[in-house]
């Protein structure tokens, strides 16, 4: 990630961070946070929409179809929001 300008790193914290300025004030650092944050938004709701906090189906071919059929799903309500197709809730 470092040759692409993101760097790396742990969250910091309002108060008693290890994480100082000399980390932060980079613009790296703020693009690894969209990225992360990107990231955690998928997994977020993989286990609470997509049920996949907890396995239900036994065997290891079922759990990655069950979380390729998530993660299909998660991406085309991305889609629907991204395109417009969402209908408004009356």
């Amino acid at each position: 990630m470092r040759e692409k300008g993101i760097t790396p790193h742990a969250v910091q914290r309002k108060v008693g961070s290890a994480i100082d300025g000399q980390t932060t004030r980079h613009a790296g650092y703020a693009a690894s946070l969209k990225k992360r944050k990107l990231v955690e938004e998928t997994f977020g709701w993989a286990k609470t929409v997509g049920v996949l906090r907890k396995a239900k189906l036994i065997g290891l071919a079922k759990v990655k179809a069950q979380t390729v059929f998530t993660l299909a799903a998660y991406n085309l309500t991305r889609m629907a929001t991204i395109f417009g197709w969402r209908l408004n809730a009356v």
